[in-house]
């Protein structure tokens, strides 16, 4: 149960924002009791209004403090599989340089097999992608020194986004620096190809990275100045730039709604919703799998998180009403939008809602919603209730939260 690791993961956290047990207190409006019993194990769980509170003050999404899901997360000892992931982005020092790719070989075939696993990605399917992520970077780098010189920038592209993915896997499982580690190389190997977009695509994955370090400032102030570098480049004619100014905006919007900047996180969110509506009108670009995720579809989910997470559940309920998700939305981006409005439901008071939102969201990701700590949250909450309504036993008993 998420619940074990609260105490150690809100020490963690709160050690990490360089905050005392009262000044954690104090930004988030929690008991200092309440903080000391959870870090000191007296206390193994709280209501979601106080773990709410609670990541608000450490400037962190709530799943950040309820910890990654266990099929994700993994201890100090690491297994195998993620070892040679950790190989991948870190090659031994004096190993062997990178072999030059064989006749065999296809670096059409490699991109398609990169963007597989940004698609198992999004899909929660951690495992696989760590089965095949050593091989991409491996055969990357040998693309990267192999042909002429377009086939080496082409090369150095790939490596790029299997790098990148390499980030985002590394935190999932919780191991950030390495995440940065990966990603810093990928933008240097960037610099290196003919992509324009890859670098500011990377550095929207390191912004997502701080904002799970807490380093909210950094986060918002890399994210605005990809954002405005593409401006000024005038990427944004193309419908593939635009994606990518998008998700930096949307991200940029993120880092400002956890700095307290609520105000400021809304006026960038209608903004990038009003660009997303040009997506469609601009000529098809790439294989949409390997760059950002920008539609009004995912700027809608995102205001709904936002307006959630910050407490405006009512607004919240208000955006998601009558949604239509475009077919290119991934499905990771689905679940967390019913995870949100079953959330907002809950924080008004409305159980049934939020029952009948978690119900849809069991049909739609049963083995996500099984691992996911937010979702336990809210259901271990809802069964806290003196009265539970219909539908409420099954979930619990899904969840292993009923008595």
């Amino acid at each position: 149960m998420a619940s074990e690791h609260l105490g150690r993961t809100l020490r963690r956290l709160r050690r990490l924002a360089d905050l005392t047990q009262e000044e954690l207190a104090e930004r988030s409006d929690v008991s200092v009791d309440v903080i000391r019993q959870l870090e000191q194990g007296r206390k193994h769980s709280a209501r979601l209004p106080t773990l709410h509170a609670l990541a608000n003050g450490l400037g962190v999404e709530l799943t950040t403090l309820l910890g990654d899901p266990p099929a994700v997360a993994s201890g100090e000892n690491d297994g195998p599989r993620f070892v040679a992931v950790r190989r991948a982005i870190m090659p031994v020092l004096w190993g062997p340089l990178p072999a030059s790719t064989g006749q065999d070989f296809s670096l059409g075939g490699l991109r398609d097999r990169i963007a597989d696993g940004w698609t198992q990605y999004h899909a929660a399917e951690f495992d696989a992608v760590m089965k095949a992520l050593p091989d991409l970077i491996s055969q990357a780098r040998s693309a990267s020194v192999s042909g002429g010189d377009d086939e080496r920038e082409a090369g150095f592209a790939a490596l790029g986004k299997a790098l990148q993915l390499g980030g985002h896997v590394a935190v999932r499982m919780g191991k950030t620096d390495l995440a940065l580690t990966s990603l810093e190389r990928a933008i240097s190997v960037a610099e290196e190809s003919a992509d324009p977009l890859l670098v500011p695509m990377i550095v929207n994955s390191m912004a997502w990275t701080y904002q799970r370090q807490g380093r909210l400032d950094d986060a918002l102030a890399i994210a605005l100045t990809a954002a405005d570098d593409m401006r000024k480049a005038d990427h944004t004619a193309t419908a593939d730039g635009l994606k990518v100014w998008g998700g930096l905006t949307m991200s940029a919007a993120t880092s400002a709604a956890r700095s307290g900047d609520y105000d400021r996180a809304a006026a960038m969110m209608e903004t990038a919703e009003a660009e997303a509506a040009r997506v469609s009108k601009l000529p098809a670009g790439s294989d949409n799998r390997m760059i950002s995720v920008f539609s009004p579809s995912s700027v809608r989910i995102e205001r709904v998180r936002l307006a959630v997470q910050y407490g405006h559940s009512a607004d919240a309920l208000t955006l998601a009403k009558g949604m239509r998700l475009s077919k290119d939305t991934p499905p990771s981006w689905r679940t967390w939008l019913l995870l949100d409005v079953a959330r907002a439901h809950s924080d008004i008071g409305d159980a049934l809602g939020a029952v009948k939102t978690l119900e849809s969201l069991r049909r739609v990701a049963p083995a996500w919603m099984q691992h996911d700590t937010l979702a336990v949250a809210i259901v271990r909450d809802l069964w806290a209730l003196p009265n539970h309504p219909p539908g409420l036993r099954p979930l619990a008993e899904f969840l292993g939260v009923a008595d």
